[in-house]
C-alpha cells in the first residue's frame, strides 16, 4: 500500500492530518531500495500517519502545501543520491538525465536539495513543526565537510538548512524513537544517530562527556585542523565504540550523538516485510516512468554495510562498517512475492548488498567489542579474525533458484575478489556456482586502479589477487561452456595518480586483462570520505606527506582518455 501523496488519498483514508510528511528529491518509488519508502513504512508500522511529497516545485507552494502541516515533524531528504552528485559530473558539468525523476530528464531535483526543501517548508509554514534531515545527503554532510562543487569547507548541513534535527545512517530505529519523543513531548536529544544544535557548551551537560572537534571556523581556514577533525569523526562511526562529538559554529554547537545500534536480524527482517509495492506511485508515474525501476523492481537487498572501507566510498559513514544481513527465509519470502507480479518474467536482477559476497559472515570480535580503532578488516591484508565464509550466500543462491517461477537470479553487484580468494574452504565453490548460474554475461569487479602507490591511497588490494581471480573466472567460464567476461571499474585522476600512472594502467589492462578499458570514471570527491580529504588538503592523511592531486578539469579528462583510448590488445 502506498503512503498518501495527494489530498484525495487522505480523504479516501479518512485522515484529517498526518503525523509526519516526508519530502524527497526522488520520485516516490515504493521499494525497499528507496530510503523514503523504507522510513515511511517503518513509521507507518509504528502507528503513525505518514505522507510523501516527492520532488516539490520549489517556485510555488502548490506541492509543499498540498498535504497540510504534519502533527509531529517534517522529514527532508535529497533522495537516494546526494543532489550535487545527481546533478553534476566529476567535471562539474550538468547531468542531463536522472534515473529517479519521471521521464528521466534532470529537471526536478534542485542543487543542495536538503537545504532548498527545508527553506521551502519554512517559507510556507511559519514557525512550523520540527524539520528533520535524513538520507545520504544529510548523512554525509552532518559535520563540517569539504564540498567539491564550491571548493570550500561548508558548515554542518543542519545549520545551512536551519533544521531542528538530523538523523544519520539508515535511521529506522532512530526515526521511530524521535516520533515517539515528539508525540510524548519528551526530549529527543539523547537518541543515538541524531544530531542537533545546542545554544552553548554550558547549556548542554551532555557535552561534558563528548569529544570536541575543532570549530567550523578553524577547519574552514586550516587544512591540517580539517584533517585532524575528519580523523576523529571517522574513528567515531562504530556503534559499539563511538563517542559523542560536538563542534562549535559561531556561538552555537553541532551535537553529534553516537551512531544507532545495528539492527538485529529479526529487526531487519521486519523492515523488509513491510509490504512494498515495488512500483512508482501512480501520481508520479502519470508524469513519466523512472529508469531506476528497471534495475531495482525485481532485485532483492540481502544485506547492508561494508567492511571494505575503500577511501573513496561513503558507505562506511552512512551504512556503517558492520555488515548486517537478512535471514534466508526473509529473502526467500520476498522472492516468492516477486513471482506473483504479472510483469515478472522469472528473472531476479540482483541479489546482494553493497558488496555481494559479504552476506552471512562478520568478525566475531567486531560484533562483540566494535570495530578495531587501529586496523581495517580487509586492508592492507584480510584480518584473520574475519574468517571469510561464503557458505550462507551460496546456500541462499541455491534456495532462490528453487523458488517456483524463478528462472534465473543474478549477482549483479560487485564481488570483492580478495575476500573470495581468502575463503580457502568455499570460495572456489562459490565462484563456480556464480559463474555457472548467476552471471548475466558479465560480472562486475572494481580494482579501481593497477598502480600500487595509487591503490594504497584507495585502500584497495594489489593486482595479484585480481589476476588470480581473473584466471579462475576465465577457467570456470570455459569449463561451463559459457561466453562471459569481467567488467572492470577504474578511476582516473584519483589523488596521487599521474598521467604516467594511467599509461601503466592502460598497459596492464591490455597485456594482462586483455581489455581496452571502458568503465573508467573521473574521480569525484564525495563529502566525508578520506579521498575527499586527500583531494582538498593535497596531503596523505595517513602519513602527513604532500600528495599530488590533479585538479585541472582538462588534465583530469586527459587521464581518463589515456585509459579508454582504443588500441590493439597485446596478446
Amino acid at each position: 500500500m502506498f503512503l498518501p501523496t495527494t489530498r484525495e488519498e487522505l480523504d479516501r483514508l479518512g485522515w484529517n492530518e498526518l503525523d509526519v510528511i516526508l519530502v524527497t528529491g526522488d520520485s516516490y518509488i515504493d521499494s525497499p531500495f528507496i530510503g523514503t519508502a523504507v522510513i515511511g513504512k517503518v513509521l507507518q508500522h509504528a502507528g503513525y500517519r505518514v505522507g510523501v511529497i516527492a520532488q516539490p516545485d520549489i517556485h510555488s507552494g502548490y506541492d509543499i502545501t498540498r498535504l497540510g502541516e504534519p502533527r509531529l515533524f517534517w522529514g527532508v531528504t535529497g533522495g537516494s543520491i546526494d543532489s550535487m552528485v545527481a546533478n553534476y559530473t566529476s567535471l562539474k558539468k550538468k547531468r542531463k538525465s536522472d534515473d529517479y525523476t519521471p521521464g528521466g530528464s534532470n529537471n526536478r531535483r534542485p542543487d543542495r536539495a536538503v537545504i532548498i526543501y527545508a527553506n521551502l517548508i519554512r517559507r510556507y509554514f511559519k514557525k512550523t513543526k520540527p524539520i528533520v534531515l535524513g538520507g545520504i545527503e544529510a548523512s554525509l554532510r552532518r559535520i563540517a565537510h569539504y564540498d567539491f562543487w564550491s571548493d570550500r569547507v561548508r558548515a554542518p548541513i543542519i545549520f545551512d538548512a536551519k533544521a531542528d534535527y538530523l538523523l544519520y545512517g539508515m535511521a529506522e530505529k532512530a526515526v521511530v524513537q524521535l516520533a515517539d519523543a515528539l508525540r510524548d513531548d519528551a526530549d529527543p536529544r539523547g537518541i543515538r544517530g541524531l544530531c542537533y544544535i545546542a545554544g552553548g557548551h554550558d547549556n548542554d551537560p551532555t557535552l561534558l562527556n563528548y569529544t570536541e572537534l575543532p570549530s567550523y571556523e578553524t577547519v574552514a581556514e586550516d587544512k591540517r585542523s580539517f584533517a585532524d577533525m575528519f580523523r576523529t569523526f571517522y574513528q567515531n562511526n562504530d556503534a559499539l565504540t563511538a563517542k559523542g562529538l560536538y563542534q562549535k559554529h559561531d556561538t552555537r554547537y553541532l551535537v553529534h550523538n553516537p551512531p544507532a545500534l545495528p539492527l538485529t536480524q529479526e529487526e531487519m527482517d521486519g523492515v523488509y516485510a513491510l509490504n512494498f509495492d515495488h512500483v512508482q506511485h501512480p501520481f508520479y508515474e502519470s508524469i513519466g516512468k523512472v529508469r531506476a525501476l528497471e534495475t531495482i523492481k525485481f532485485a532483492i537487498p540481502t544485506h547492508r554495510g561494508c567492511y571494505g572501507e575503500c577511501n573513496f566510498c561513503a558507505i562506511t559513514v552512512h551504512e556503517g562498517r558492520t555488515v548486517q544481513w537478512r535471514s534466508e527465509e526473509s529473502v526467500l519470502t520476498e522472492a516468492r512475492q516477486l513471482t506473483k507480479y504479472p510483469d515478472f518474467k522469472g528473472y531476479i536482477a540482483d541479489l546482494s548488498g553493497p558488496t555481494a559476497n559479504m552476506y552471512g559472515f562478520e568478525c566475531k570480535h567486531k560484533l562483540q567489542r566494535g570495530a578495531c580503532p587501529d586496523k581495517r578488516c580487509l586492508y592492507p591484508e584480510i584480518c584473520p579474525s574475519l574468517q571469510a565464509d561464503h557458505r550462507q550466500h551460496l546456500e541462499l543462491l541455491r534456495q532462490i533458484r528453487s523458488v517456483e517461477g524463478v528462472k534465473k537470479v543474478f549477482v549483479a553487484s560487485g564481488i570483492r575478489y580478495d575476500l573470495l580468494l581468502n575463503d580457502k574452504e568455499c570460495g572456489k565453490d562459490y565462484l563456480r556456482e556464480v559463474v555457472e548460474h548467476h552471471v548475466s554475461g558479465q560480472m562486475k569487479v572494481a580494482p579501481e586502479h593497477t598502480e600500487d602507490h595509487v591503490l594504497v591511497k584507495m585502500g584497495k588490494p594489489g593486482t595479484a589477487s585480481l589476476v588470480e581471480f581473473k584466471q579462475l573466472f576465465d577457467r570456470m567460464t570455459c569449463e561451463a561452456g559459457k561466453e562471459q567476461f569481467l567488467t572492470y571499474y577504474l578511476i582516473a585522476a584519483y589523488p596521487g595518480c599521474t598521467d604516467e600512472d594511467m599509461r601503466h594502467l592502460k598497459r596492464f589492462a591490455s597485456r594482462t586483462l586483455k581489455i581496452n578499458p571502458e568503465q573508467v570514471q573521473i574521480f569525484l570527491p564525495t563529502p566525508s570520505t578520506y579521498a575527499a580529504l586527500m583531494y582538498y588538503t593535497g596531503m596523505d592523511p595517513f602519513t602527513g606527506k604532500p600528495l599530488f592531486v590533479e585538479k585541472d578539469p582538462v588534465k583530469k579528462e586527459k587521464q581518463k582518455n589515456i585509459a579508454v583510448e582504443k588500441q590493439k590488445i597485446v596478446e
